[in-house]
């Protein structure tokens, strides 16, 4: 029997780098390599979808690719921004909702520490006049869950947040050069050509699926801000996530954008949320260049 607490070499060579061999051994890596590992997992932008019609279109449009690490489905990829080269990693949520999106913050933030994070896909519609294929960029939201259940009724306790100035300055200044609402074209697969409008504004957010226009809900959201303009069940959750947020390594900053899918009637489907994903995932494309430049 043989103890054996470094290295046997009966012939040939053996090359050993980065190694400790032994009992009680360690290695020590140098700052620099350190560094060099943590920069090659940093994003400038980290985006979280929910729906699977969600990821396809954020990594189609923006050319993703698979980057797996600690078993979460990360992908990764760079973007162009006029000229400047925008490092992007994404995630989907294991579920729909505010719980998930909070844990795919986190994920974000400790895998790739992006300087802002952006929840993209699909939402409904309250205001009457915005269509399907529509699409809301908001640094606004309205979490409509906080409520009182008494004898007399249900009241609601709304609760709004804002993301910092930074990023509202980077979506003022997109809507400045591409017009408010902004217009724009997208072709599909198959060639058809559609027009659609890109609108600023708050929206509202929580667990509940919401398919009925008179919904004490949408109602409550009407009458809290008439200017909120969807609904949607994962907002909540990111802005959350970041106001609760600590340490050097803290998201700068976050946004919304978010393509109409149905107008959260009972005429609610899923039909459209293909195309409502896609102009979700060409308006995120074009508002990259904006959050670099902002610094944020």
């Amino acid at each position: 029997m043989r103890e054996n607490s470094g290295v046997v070499n009966y012939g040939g060579t053996t090359q050993i780098s980065q190694s400790a061999i032994g009992r009680g051994a360690h290695v020590t890596l140098s700052a620099d390599r350190e560094k060099g590992a943590e920069q090659a997992r940093r994003a400038d932008v980290g985006i979280i979808t929910v729906k699977g019609n969600e990821a396809a279109a954020v990594h189609r449009v923006l050319g993703l690719h698979r980057a797996p690490a600690g078993g979460l489905p990360f992908w990764e990829g760079e973007a162009d921004a006029r000229g400047n080269v925008v490092r992007v990693a994404a995630i989907r949520a294991l579920a729909q909702g505010q719980r998930s999106t909070v844990m795919a913050f986190d994920h974000l933030r400790r895998h790739y520490n992006p300087a802002v994070v952006v929840l993209t896909g699909i939402a409904g519609a309250i205001e009457p006049e915005l269509p399907i294929g529509d699409v809301v960029v908001t640094t606004r939201v309205v979490y409509y869950d906080l409520r009182k259940e008494t004898r007399d009724g249900r009241r609601h306790r709304g609760e709004e947040k804002e993301a910092p100035a930074s990023v509202a300055h980077a979506v003022n200044s997109y809507f400045t050069d591409y017009g408010e609402p902004a217009h724009l074209v997208s072709t599909d697969d198959d060639g058809a050509i559609h027009e659609y409008r890109v609108h600023s504004g708050p929206i509202g957010s929580g667990d509940a699926v919401i398919a009925d226009e008179e919904s004490e809900i949408i109602k409550y959201l009407r009458a809290f801000n008439d200017k909120i303009l969807a609904v949607d069940m994962e907002a909540g959750g990111l802005m959350q996530a970041f106001h609760e947020q600590d340490g050097a390594d803290a998201v700068n900053g976050w946004v919304v954008v978010r393509g109409i899918s149905d107008d959260a009637s009972q005429r609610k489907d899923d039909t459209k949320q293909g195309l409502a994903a896609y102009h979700a995932a060409l308006v995120l494309r074009s508002l990259l260049p904006y959050l670099v430049v902002q610094g944020i």
